[in-house]
C-alpha cells in the first residue's frame, strides 16, 4: 500500500511538472521599453516605456511545448518623458486608449533556440484591436525561484493603425525585461 501511495505522489508531481510552471510578471521589477525614430529636420529618437504589466507565463524548459505567454500592458501608462506627447499618444489618432486600453501579447508557440537559455515565442500582439503574428526571440534565466525574461522585437506601427504615415518612422523597436515569480 505504501508503494502505491508513493507511486501516486510521484505520478502527480510528474504530471504537474509536465504542464509547466506558472509565473506572474512582477511589474515593479520589469520594464517594457520602446524606441522609434522621428525624422523632421533632424533625426531624433523617441524612447518610452509602458507599465501596468499583468498576465500569466507558463514556462517549463524541459517541456517547452507546454509553455505559454499571455500578458498585457496598459496604454494609459505610456511615458516618453514629455507629458503633452504622452497625452497625444493616448488619443484616437495613435493608441485610442479610451477604446483600446491594453496591448496584449499571447503566444501561439514557444520553441528552443541554439543556446540553452534562448527561446523564440511566436505570438499574436494586439494593438488597437488589430492582431499580428510576430516572432519574439528571448532569453530565460532562472535564479532563486524567479525567471528573468529578456527579448526584443520590431513592429510596424502602421500595421496597427497607430498614427499617420508621416515623419515618424513606421518601425518601432520593443525591448522586454520581465521578472516573473
Amino acid at each position: 500500500m505504501k508503494n502505491i501511495i508513493i507511486a501516486l505522489i510521484i505520478t502527480h508531481f510528474y504530471f504537474l511538472s509536465a504542464l509547466g510552471q506558472n509565473y506572474v510578471p512582477v511589474e515593479q521589477s520589469s520594464t517594457i521599453k520602446f524606441r522609434v525614430s522621428h525624422q523632421m529636420i533632424f533625426k531624433s529618437t523617441v524612447n518610452g516605456t509602458l507599465g501596468g504589466l499583468k498576465g500569466k507565463i507558463v514556462f517549463e524548459p524541459k517541456n517547452i511545448s507546454a509553455s505559454s505567454i499571455n500578458v498585457s500592458v496598459e496604454v494609459n501608462t505610456i511615458n516618453t518623458g514629455i507629458g503633452l506627447r504622452d497625452h497625444d499618444l493616448n488619443k484616437e489618432k495613435y493608441f485610442n486608449e479610451p477604446k483600446y486600453p491594453v496591448i496584449t501579447i499571447k503566444s501561439q508557440s514557444i520553441s528552443k533556440a541554439e543556446r540553452s537559455d534562448q527561446y523564440v515565442a511566436v505570438a499574436g500582439i494586439t494593438i488597437k484591436g488589430v492582431t499580428k503574428i510576430i516572432s519574439i526571440p528571448f532569453i530565460a534565466i532562472f535564479k532563486n525561484g524567479t525567471y528573468q525574461f529578456s527579448g526584443k522585437f520590431q513592429i510596424n506601427r502602421l500595421d496597427f493603425n497607430v498614427g499617420p504615415d508621416n515623419s515618424i518612422d513606421k518601425n518601432v523597436e520593443v525591448y522586454l525585461s520581465v521578472v516573473a515569480k
